[in-house]
């Protein structure tokens, strides 16, 4: 019975990298879907498919989620605090008003449409903070159930790939410099892949800074999981409101800010650290069925466009103010 059960382990992590490897050689050939996404629609097909397919291919389990909490304790790898701080007062002002605004602002508005708490904490920490990453992070503590996180990370994915196209060309129309559009980029938009799209958009100049101010807003990760976990009262609260892989993270942070990794094994942790994230967001996917996701929820979709506003609204009014 162990050596089943292990030979299981080992084919739904192989299944998962595989299918990682092939979202970013799509990622690669269709950059404005990113890796993650990717991953995530491989997954539905093949949980959609007819069942001899979906049945041998479905990698639900520990080993799944294993690796997503590997993927995002590793993300830290890539935030260094003296980028952080060279971004000065302003900018971090613009980071810590656009996510404390965003993820208050969006649980008020979940409340107010009276959606389920858990559904809630998804979108606003994903739409706050680092998209499908923070959704993962959050859910460690709120314990959603899986249609639940299917639905946020469709919105979350949704909304910010709009906003790859609408934050430059919004940026063009109001008249902002180089400099504001990369900042408002990077305080408004989710994914990071999000991020780097429109800040090449916007031009060239504008990718590091868009990039920093995105990198600040994922440190907020910890302290957001941490308060997730304190706000949840019921049965299905995780007894640690820091789960290992957000102090594994914060870790990863403080090795990556003293500089002792050389930049060719950065390289290689942040190809790792995509094939793990997106071989977990396959396995997430598997476990969806698209009946669940569709039609989407009217309550949801009006909780994502209003997080949306929010976020471009509060990050607009600070670099207009700051910047």
């Amino acid at each position: 019975m162990e050596n089943k059960i292990s030979v299981r382990a080992v084919a739904t992590i192989a299944t998962s990298l595989v299918a990682a490897v092939i979202s970013l050689k799509l990622s690669s050939v269709i950059p404005l879907i990113g890796p993650l996404l990717w991953a995530l629609i491989i997954g539905i097909i093949v949980a959609n498919s007819p069942e001899p397919i979906s049945g041998r291919l479905r990698t639900t389990g520990g080993g799944v989620q294993m690796m997503l909490r590997l993927g995002v304790a590793m993300i830290g790898l890539k935030l260094s605090l003296y980028d952080l701080l060279a971004l000065g007062l302003p900018g971090l002002i613009v980071i810590v008003a656009t996510v404390t605004a965003t993820y208050v602002g969006t649980l008020w508005l979940g409340r107010i449409l009276r959606l389920e708490s858990g559904l809630v904490q998804l979108i606003a920490g994903g739409f706050a903070i680092c998209g499908a990453a923070a959704i993962v992070a959050i859910n460690e503590t709120v314990r959603a159930n899986r249609r639940d996180v299917g639905l946020a990370l469709a919105l979350v994915t949704l909304f910010g790939s709009l906003m790859i196209i609408l934050i430059p060309a919004s940026s063009r129309a109001l008249g902002l410099s180089t400099e504001q559009a990369a900042i408002w980029a990077g305080a408004s938009i989710h994914e990071v892949a999000q991020v780097v799209a429109a800040a090449s958009l916007i031009g060239t100049a504008a990718l590091a800074p868009a990039t920093t101010i995105k990198l600040g807003r994922v440190l907020m990760l910890a302290p957001v999981v941490a308060f997730a976990g304190r706000s949840r009262s019921d049965a299905q609260r995780s007894p640690s409101p820091l789960p290992w892989f957000v102090a594994a993270f914060l870790v990863a942070v403080v090795i990556a800010t003293t500089g002792v990794l050389p930049p060719a094994v950065l390289r290689v942790t942040d190809l790792i650290t995509v094939l793990l994230l997106a071989a977990g967001m396959f396995g997430l996917g598997t476990g969806i069925a698209v009946k669940d996701l569709w039609p989407i929820p009217k309550r949801a979709l009006a909780l994502s466009v209003g997080a949306t506003f929010i976020a471009t609204g509060v990050a607009l009014l600070c670099v207009l103010t700051l910047v």
